[in-house]
């Protein structure tokens, strides 16, 4: 505890540790969640015969509380082969639904993006970006393993951009205190919002919900796993400083340098410790630790030093005191494994070759990771 008083057992640590960890993290760093609002949702256009045959394509319309949020179009793949209700990997992307798949039955996304023509022509996307990311989300790999996806643009919910306009930090609750959320905070609200909608959407196994981001959205995978107890398997990829790299880090990037660069992705109290991580109260370590004793598997890769793999490997031997507490099994290597060698224990770890991406070769480290802790899907 903050006043040096121990945690020696599971009671304390959920009713007095994990609280107070959760209020430095927002108050120091992320900045603070604002209430959960009403989500209603909206089928707007089904197909059975998804994938050839093997899926069923699902694109759902959320609205977050007020009239002025932004909607979150929520693209849904599910395995039609399923005995019962599937597990699902649910995340952001980075450029749209339409750019994962070439089905031109997949809308254009209409919040703000980054980017340059001809994908983008004035924040806005056009038809040149569509299908351009369908070696990311490998949904034909994921749907033959049994496996349901939901994922939405990220910018549906708060565009990456400092000053953005619409986002939730505008409509939902705008930012005024030095504490109050920044983007990566918004777009973890954001998945809780969603996470809403997929307990009850009879298609999902609301038992088996696994969030999945990569770089700055693995950053908010990670918080929001670590905030929200239904989700059931946390893969935060390459998430790096913020995310699954410790802030009193020497390797990759730094506090300040993150702070500077991306000014909206964390609150301002953050920033007061850029030549000072060495104050914080707590580092990423405590985050992973949040989540005990519900599995998290970090993913690197070799040539990515940017995001500090080393380092977050030394994040997971920190918080597996805390897995071992719950009498899990915690971390199982005490040293960060060769490559392409899935550590496969409680908290998961592996490092493939290559540079920072998310690929074919990490969703089969997801997916077998997966199938370690809940089972293979059942199939019919």
């Amino acid at each position: 505890m903050m006043d040096g008083k121990p945690v020696a057992t599971p009671e304390k640590w959920l009713k007095e540790r994990r609280p107070e960890l959760k209020s430095l993290f927002q108050h120091y760093m992320y900045g603070w969640f604002p209430a959960p609002v009403t989500v209603t949702s909206e089928v707007t256009y089904t197909d059975a015969h998804f994938l050839n045959g093997q899926a069923t394509l699902k694109l759902v319309t959320l609205k977050l509380g007020a009239a002025r949020a932004p909607e979150t179009h929520l693209m849904m793949v599910i395995p039609n082969h399923r005995a019962g209700p599937a597990p699902v990997f649910m995340g952001m992307n980075f450029s749209g639904n339409h750019t994962l798949v070439t089905d031109t039955n997949i809308p254009l996304a209409t919040s703000w993006m980054g980017g340059r023509p001809p994908n983008i022509v004035n924040n806005r996307a056009t038809d040149a970006s569509r299908g351009t990311q369908t070696n990311v989300w490998v949904f034909d790999q994921i749907i033959q393993r049994g496996y349901a996806v939901a994922t939405y643009y990220c910018g549906d919910i708060e565009p990456d951009t400092t000053n953005a306009v619409g986002g939730v930090r505008e409509t939902i609750h705008p930012a005024s205190a030095t504490d109050d959320w920044g983007t990566v905070a918004a777009w973890a609200w954001g998945m809780q919002r969603v996470v809403d909608y997929l307990v009850t959407d009879k298609d999902v196994d609301k038992t088996h919900i696994a969030e999945v981001g990569h770089s700055r959205l693995g950053k908010a995978t990670m918080l929001a796993g670590a905030f929200d107890d239904r989700v059931a398997l946390v893969i935060p990829l390459q998430a790096g400083c913020g995310g699954t790299a410790p802030s009193r880090g020497t390797v990759g990037e730094s506090v300040q340098r993150i702070n500077t660069s991306f000014p909206h992705w964390f609150d301002g109290e953050f920033k007061k410790f850029n030549t000072q991580t060495d104050l914080l109260p707590m580092d990423q370590n405590c985050l992973i630790a949040l989540c005990a004793p519900r599995p998290v598997l970090l993913g690197a890769a070799v040539e990515d030093t940017w995001a500090n793999p080393a380092g977050a490997f030394d994040m997971l031997k920190s918080a597996d005191k805390v897995y071992r507490l719950f009498g899990a099994e915690g971390l199982s290597a005490q040293t960060m494994p060769e490559t392409n060698k899935l550590v496969d224990s409680t908290l998961g770890f592996f490092i493939r070759p290559g540079k920072h991406s998310m690929t074919k070769l990490d969703w089969q480290y997801f997916m077998d990771f997966a199938d370690k802790h809940w089972g293979k899907p059942r199939t019919e």
